[in-house]
Formats: C-alpha cells, sequence, structure tokens
C-alpha cells in the first residue's frame, strides 16, 4: 500500500475515478473529456531509465480538465477535503479567471469538489466558487462549508460512470 506524502498527489485517485468515467463517457459518444496535462520543463534527465529527475512548472496551470459533452463545452478542476468545508487557498486567481472567461464564452465551468469525510462529490458551478472567493480575498469566509454545497449537484456513482458528473451539469443547465 503507497502512502503519498506530497501535496501534488492528493487528488490522483479522485483523478483518476474522473478519467475512468471520461473514457466511459467517450466509449458512450456523450463527451470527449481530457485531462490538461501540467506544462514543465525537465532540468535534469536520466538518460538510462528515461526519466525526468528534476522540472520547474513553466507556468500556471488552469483547470485539470477540458473538453465537449454533446456541444456544449466544459472545463473543470477537482479538489478534494477532508474537511467539512473546502479551502479556498488551494484555488488561485488565475483559476477562478480562466473559469470565469470560459463561461463568458458560453461554456460550463465548476469544480468537483470531493468531500472525504462524507464520501461525497458536488459539482459548484464556476460563478458560485467566484463569489466565495472574492468574499475570502475581501476578508471574509477562507473556505466553503459543506452545508453551502447545494444538494441538486450531489455527483452520484450513476449507470457504471463512477463520477457521473454530467447530470449535474445538466441540472446546472436546466437553472440557468
Amino acid at each position: 500500500m503507497a502512502f503519498w506524502k506530497t501535496r501534488g498527489l492528493r487528488g490522483s485517485a479522485f483523478e483518476e475515478m474522473i478519467d475512468m468515467t471520461n473514457i466511459l463517457y467517450k466509449q458512450r459518444g456523450l463527451a470527449i473529456i481530457q485531462k490538461v496535462p501540467t506544462p514543465i520543463t525537465p532540468i535534469a534527465v536520466d538518460n538510462k531509465a528515461h526519466t525526468i529527475t528534476s522540472a520547474y512548472f513553466e507556468k500556471k496551470s488552469t483547470v485539470d480538465f477540458i473538453g465537449v459533452a454533446q456541444g456544449i463545452a466544459l472545463c473543470f478542476d477537482a479538489k478534494e477535503t477532508r474537511q467539512l468545508n473546502l479551502p479556498l487557498r488551494n484555488i488561485h486567481a488565475h483559476q477562478i479567471d480562466f473559469m470565469e472567461d470560459f463561461r463568458k464564452q458560453n461554456g460550463v465551468s465548476f469544480l468537483l469538489v470531493h468531500f472525504h469525510a462524507k464520501s461525497e462529490i458536488f459539482f459548484i458551478p464556476s460563478e458560485e466558487l467566484a463569489k466565495h472567493y472574492a468574499i475570502a480575498e475581501a476578508g471574509g469566509r477562507k473556505s466553503i462549508a459543506y452545508s453551502d454545497f447545494n444538494p441538486a449537484y450531489l455527483v452520484r456513482n450513476k449507470h457504471g460512470f463512477p463520477v457521473h458528473y454530467l447530470e449535474a451539469v445538466n441540472t446546472y443547465l436546466s437553472y440557468s
């Protein structure tokens, strides 16, 4: 059993579940969603092992996933928390800006948030996220409470999809 101590690998199991869902979405003709690679510049390479041993991030990343579902452009980030709130310190201004610009171009941008303590995943639209972020930046609450997440946006494991977020997207679009 692996135990990851680095902060960067915290969401990898959750992201793998999303990747599995995305593969199934593609196979069933529902969506084409891809993981956005984080751009890096290698500093040192082990040519014998064909591995990068040291690197730095070229620029700030935007979101974890981007694609299209039946003509609707989607972009989203995946976050996990062991608390009963989502700390906003792990979400950066450039991510909020990107998601809001994407939404203004008639795309759907959002976060998928996995609450470990509840074993639940929620969809939160970028405009709601931006409101909470603005409150935090103005000196207010620095997290989004579990109770602030809309129960209509609960993402379920359904129809064989581990993280069936397209249902939450559909619910969101019906509210808009």
